[in-house]
C-alpha cells in the first residue's frame, strides 16, 4: 500500500484559504476610497437641488441629490467613481444640470451621509434602488432617461440597463473587468483569482441593446485606453459611438477639451432624444 504523506496537502490548503481571506479582507480596500460627509453641494453653484435618502433591498440608506432643469433634454441618472464622493464629483454633476438634464446624483454605501460599506455587490444593489426610486418618483415624460457611469460606475450603470432598460447609457473610462486591469502586475494578477470582485462592464453590456456612448483619454493612466475599446467593442448594441479626448486622464475628460466633450454629450443625446419621439 503506497502512503501518501499529508502534512503537504495541508499546508497547501492552509496556505490557500489564508491566500483567500486576505484577499476578501484587502480587496474593498483596493477597490473603494470613500470619504464621509457632505463638504460641498450643488448650491455652490447656484442651483436648487433636493437632498433624497434612497433606501435599498438590504436596508441601507443612500444619499443622492436630485437637480431638475426646466424642459430637461434627458433625464440623468449618474453613478460616479470609487474615489471621494457627490462633493469630489460636484463639478461633473453641475456640468450635466447646467446642459440642460436633470440629474439624480447617488453615493453610493459607505459614501458620504450613505450608510454601510461599499462592496461590488453592494452597489448593484444601489443601482437597483436608485434606479426604481427614479422610476417611481421622478422621471417626467417627454426626455429620455440617460444612465451615466464613471469609472467604478460604469459596471454599475451597465447593471442597472440590464435590470431596468434606459432610453440611453454614457460610460467614461470603461473597464471590461477588474482582472484586465492586473495583467501587468504579476503579484495583483495571481491575487485576482482569490478574488470575489469581478466589475465585468463587457460582459455587462452584452445585456443592453439601446443606444451606448462610450468616453475615453487616451492617456488614460489607470484604465488603459485599449480597455475602453474592449467594452465598447463588447456592446452588443449597433447604436453606440466613442469618443476619444486627446491627451486626458482617467478623471478629466470634461476638462481637458470640455468643448470636445460637451458637443459629443449633446450630438448623443439629440440623436437619442429624436429617436425617442
Amino acid at each position: 500500500m503506497i502512503r501518501i504523506d499529508a502534512a503537504p496537502l495541508i499546508v497547501i490548503a492552509a496556505v490557500l484559504v489564508g491566500l483567500k481571506l486576505l484577499v476578501l479582507w484587502i480587496e474593498p480596500r483596493m477597490a473603494f476610497y470613500p470619504i464621509r460627509g457632505v463638504q460641498e453641494s450643488p448650491a455652490l453653484a447656484g442651483l436648487e437641488f433636493e437632498n433624497i435618502m434612497i433606501p435599498t433591498a438590504d436596508g441601507e440608506r443612500l444619499h443622492a441629490w436630485w437637480l431638475e432643469a426646466r424642459d430637461a433634454r434627458a433625464q440623468v441618472v449618474f453613478f460616479h467613481g470609487n474615489g471621494g464622493n457627490l462633493s469630489l464629483w460636484l463639478d461633473a454633476i453641475v456640468g450635466i444640470r447646467q446642459h440642460a438634464c436633470s440629474v439624480l446624483a447617488v453615493d453610493f454605501r459607505g459614501y458620504g451621509s450613505s450608510t454601510g460599506r461599499p462592496s461590488e455587490a453592494g452597489l448593484y444593489r444601489d443601482a437597483e434602488a436608485a434606479i426604481q426610486l427614479f422610476a417611481n418618483r421622478l422621471r417626467k415624460p417627454g426626455s429620455p432617461v440617460v444612465y451615466w457611469g464613471r469609472s467604478i460606475g460604469t459596471p454599475v450603470a451597465a447593471h442597472a440597463a440590464a435590470r431596468l432598460a434606459p432610453d440611453a447609457v454614457i460610460l467614461e473610462s470603461p473597464m471590461p473587468d477588474v482582472r484586465s486591469l492586473l495583467r501587468t502586475n504579476p503579484v495583483l494578477w495571481l491575487f485576482s483569482f482569490f478574488s470575489s470582485y469581478r466589475f465585468p462592464t463587457a460582459r455587462l453590456v452584452t445585456r443592453y441593446s439601446g443606444p451606448l456612448l462610450v468616453i475615453h483619454g487616451d492617456a488614460d493612466s489607470i484604465v488603459p485606453y485599449s480597455a475602453g475599446r474592449r467594452v465598447f467593442e463588447a456592446a452588443a448594441t449597433n447604436r453606440k459611438a466613442f469618443v476619444t479626448i486627446a491627451g486626458a486622464d482617467h478623471n478629466d475628460l470634461h476638462l481637458v477639451n470640455p468643448r470636445q466633450y460637451w458637443d459629443a454629450i449633446q450630438t448623443f443625446l439629440s440623436g437619442v432624444a429624436s429617436r425617442a419621439r
